[in-house]
């Protein structure tokens, strides 16, 4: 039997080259048999299915990004986001996990907060400058005409102290003293030039200045200043008001025009009183301008010899005239007064020494007659001269 493979059949031997020696094969079975570095390993046939199947889904993937902008071919791309075999590593899961507990931390502090400044607003409200309850502190706009009803800001519940005197106050979106008088703009009326009109107006506000606002007259003393601007020539009105400061009684009472607090009972805390109002004219009879001030002055006292403090409210109506000296018997500039009315809160009512007498927490109950309740905020209603009603708030 012959041997010899035929011509033109490739060799069964593992070479192409020609016959291996026994030697040869000697050495590869060996390093077969120890597994050594040159050995040649068989993938097992889990990794060999996990291979064709990420081949068949690159491949798959490809050809879809080939239909889809209508050409063929192109390399393939694998269809695994960078990274894909990658997890997190140990410093990431910590940081994720410690950023999560900072997250809900913050968030409880906010709604604990937020609970809490809706349950005491006060919390919040009262390191605003001034004080008080109410969140909107901002000024309110000049008044042009009376209002409708009384302010419905501030809170009975907040009591003033010496470093907020008006918290709990409507007044706190007031005006400021001096600040809150503002005068319309002149014309000329009643045969009386624009000039002349606007002294009038000038010195209209400078009377509520000096008998309502100026420190010394607040104290008690001589109102001087505010008698100089009153016309001499008026019969009969500077020597009432002489009068009256000189010798009070129910007839002759200061209070008709100045605000007047003893000092050995109260006295002003801080140097701020707050305004509110408006000021008209009109034309008077001929050869005279009327002027006419609505205004309400709140004031807010410390009890002498302690740190109590309480406010007190004053509303005036005043109607002052200029006249013309060639028409009238008259000084030039000069007022004359043609009305004064006044309305008081929290002041007793059953004195008359020429002072305003406050009422503070610590004082025992007024036994004196009790009127109706009274606001004394609410500019919307004059109540009547004389009356003596029980205010509301403070």
């Amino acid at each position: 039997m012959s041997t010899d493979t035929p011509r033109g059949e490739p060799s069964e031997r593992p070479d192409e080259g020609g016959s291996v020696s026994d030697e040869q094969w000697e050495e590869l079975i060996r390093q077969a048999g120890s597994g050594g570095a040159d050995a040649p390993k068989e993938p097992s046939a889990r990794a060999r299915m996990v291979t064709a199947r990420l081949r068949a889904l690159d491949e798959e993937a490809a050809a879809k990004r080939g239909r889809r902008r209508g050409r063929k071919g192109g390399p393939a791309e694998p269809w695994q986001p960078d990274g894909w075999r990658v997890g997190p590593t140990s410093q990431q899961t910590h940081d994720r996990a410690r950023k999560r507990r900072l997250a809900a931390a913050l968030g409880l502090v906010v709604v604990v907060g937020i609970l809490v400044v809706t349950m005491r607003p006060s919390l919040l409200t009262d390191h605003l400058p001034g004080g008080g309850t109410s969140v909107d502190t901002l000024p309110l706009p000049a008044e042009t005409a009376l209002p409708t009803a009384a302010p419905a800001d501030g809170s009975v519940l907040e009591r003033p102290t010496r470093e907020q005197p008006f918290r709990g106050s409507p007044a706190l979106r007031w005006a400021d003293g001096e600040a809150g008088i503002e005068v319309p703009e002149a014309e000329a009326v009643g045969g009386m030039s624009r000039k002349e009109v606007e002294n009038a107006l000038s010195a209209t506000k400078q009377l509520l200045v000096e008998a309502n606002l100026d420190p010394a007259t607040l104290r008690g003393e001589r109102p001087d200043e505010a008698l100089e601007l009153i016309d001499p020539l008026q019969e009969g009105e500077r020597e009432r008001l002489e009068r009256s400061l000189a010798e009070p009684d129910e007839r002759h009472d200061p209070l008709m025009m100045f605000s007047r607090f003893d000092p050995d009972e109260a006295r002003l805390a801080g140097d701020v009183v707050k305004t509110r109002g408006q000021i008209t004219f009109e034309a008077g009879p001929t050869g005279s301008v009327e002027v006419h001030a609505d205004y309400t002055f709140v004031y807010p006292l410390v009890k002498a010899g302690g740190d109590e403090v309480s406010r007190t409210i004053v509303r005036r109506r005043l109607t002052t005239a200029m006249h013309d000296p060639e028409r009238f018997v008259a000084t030039r500039g000069k007022l004359s007064v043609v009305s004064s009315q006044q309305n008081f809160g929290n002041a007793a009512c059953d004195t008359n020494d020429g002072f305003l007498h406050p009422s503070f927490p610590s004082d025992s109950p007024d036994p004196g007659p009790a009127g109706p309740d009274v606001d004394p905020y609410d500019r919307s209603e004059w109540q009547p001269d004389g009356s003596c009603g029980t205010v509301t708030r403070t």
